[in-house]
């Protein structure tokens, strides 16, 4: 059996964020955080600070976002169908990317991921995991990595809740991480502190 090796980042950052701003005229993902850094470029730049191609999808008319993380490094997917929920998002990126031997699936409204987290589910898929979820003091949190194995099931996917499924019902490389990012994402201004 071959171990996996070529391992691609997927962000997700096609979301409209109306929890963030109900009236959709401030992007969430293109907020400052304390540190001044986009929500969006935090979280990008931790997954290209391990994993050597990240394929990032945005909306079609979000050129903004698109190209913040194109000038990041990021090969920039825009869905024309991202309105249909984060399955739709998904399902574009890997179409792209379907030749990888495995997958960090990662929320562009998650910046306090640590690069160490990643790296760890990198791992874990490089070592055999078809499935792997980071734990933080016994919870578990975002991003997911996801080996070939379940490539048919993720093409499946549709409506607004993701592979969430596909983890739920399936066996599941717990990878026990120090990193309450996991856990952490930006649903409203108060979070951005």
């Amino acid at each position: 059996m071959r171990l996996a090796s070529d391992i691609v980042g997927i962000l997700l950052a096609a979301g409209r964020g109306r929890r963030f701003d109900p009236e959709g005229v401030r992007n969430k993902l293109l907020q400052p955080l304390g540190e001044g850094s986009p929500v969006v470029a935090a979280s990008a730049r931790h997954m290209l600070a391990v994993l050597p191609r990240v394929v990032a999808v945005v909306r079609d008319d979000d050129d903004a976002t698109a190209a913040l993380l194109a000038q990041l490094g990021c090969e920039v997917a825009r869905c024309a169908d991202a309105d249909a929920g984060m399955a739709a998002s998904l399902v574009h990126a890997l179409r792209q990317v379907a030749q990888a031997d495995g997958w960090v699936v990662a929320l562009g409204d998650m910046p306090r991921v640590l690069p160490s987290t990643i790296a760890a589910l990198r791992q874990a898929v490089c070592e055999g995991a078809a499935i792997a979820a980071p734990v933080y003091q016994s919870k578990r949190g975002n991003p997911i990595a996801f080996g070939r194995l379940h490539l048919p099931e993720l093409l499946a996917l549709a409506g607004d809740r993701g592979a969430r499924g596909i983890v739920n019902n399936n066996p599941v490389t717990d990878v026990a991480v120090d990193d309450a990012g996991i856990l952490l994402d930006i649903d409203t201004p108060s979070d951005l502190r």
